[in-house]
């Protein structure tokens, strides 16, 4: 009995460490993508190039502060060439996020942190004065 616990509870530890991992990453990677949806969504509202590239760095870092994700490094970048489309032109704004996280849990064989990078657009409203 001693021999099979000996042997069997390695493993399920080991079995709940990488489930705790794959779980954490999986969590960060929605996390930045929800980020750069909401940086996107913001920075399609404003009517300035420069206005927007703020909004989008905003909304970036309340929305990564919301899901409790730190980020090492982090850019924001903004394509906000929609934004300067004539009246009438289907148009949108870009946003890339690019946030190095650092896991609380490290495991043998698995990165301590990992670069993880999210484009997500939102149209610009067609009609709209710019």
């Amino acid at each position: 009995m001693a021999l099979e616990a000996a042997v069997i509870i390695p493993v399920i530890v080991l079995f709940v460490g990488l489930v705790i991992i794959l779980a954490s990453d999986a969590l960060a990677q929605q996390a930045v993508g929800a980020a750069a949806s909401q940086a996107a969504r913001a920075a399609s509202l404003e009517r300035s190039p420069q206005a927007a590239r703020r909004a989008a760095e905003s909304a970036v870092g309340a929305a990564l502060s919301d899901s409790n994700v730190a980020c090492r490094e982090q850019s924001v970048s903004v394509d906000t060439a929609g934004l300067r489309a004539p009246r009438g032109t289907p148009a949108r704004v870009t946003v890339t996020v690019t946030c190095v996280v650092a896991y609380d849990v490290s495991f043998p064989g698995f990165p301590e942190q990992r670069r993880m990078t999210q484009t997500r657009f939102s149209p610009v409203d067609t009609y709209r004065g710019r």
